[in-house]
């Protein structure tokens, strides 16, 4: 009986690939010009999702174009917020914990004499944080 040849269990190679690496060549996604291509798509995506929240509060400060859009944004005020959309069929009013003072104005839009359609505004301390159509 002839004794056998052992295999070898990894494989080391005698010269670096052409981007550089040793061994096997690397998936795409994982080389390093996709890797810094990728990350700085990631952080270009981020800031601008960021700055998109802030934008039109920057580009009309006193909101007076968004009011005259019948349009409300972040930012306004309750009295804004009335002379964009007028006056709330409801509103529900709350206290944290903290005492900080939270409405709830509902606006209902009927579209037909079976069906209605909410709108939702959020304030805390008279400033609009938030809503929905």
């Amino acid at each position: 009986m002839q004794p056998q040849e052992s295999l070898p269990t990894s494989v080391v190679p005698d010269a670096p690939h052409e981007d550089g690496s040793h061994g096997q060549s690397l998936p795409f996604p994982c080389r390093r010009p996709v890797r810094m291509t990728l990350s700085i798509l990631l952080g270009v995506f981020a800031v601008s999702m960021l700055a998109w929240g802030f934008l039109p509060g920057l580009l009309d400060p006193t909101f007076e174009r968004h009011i005259q859009d019948k349009d409300v944004i972040v930012g306004m005020t309750r009295e804004q917020a009335m002379q964009a959309w007028g006056s709330p069929y409801q509103m529900n009013i709350t206290y944290t914990d903290r005492g900080v003072r939270r409405e709830e104005w509902v606006y209902e839009d009927w579209i037909d004499a079976g069906s209605v359609k909410h709108r939702y505004l959020y304030f805390e301390e008279g400033v609009l944080v938030g809503g929905w159509k």
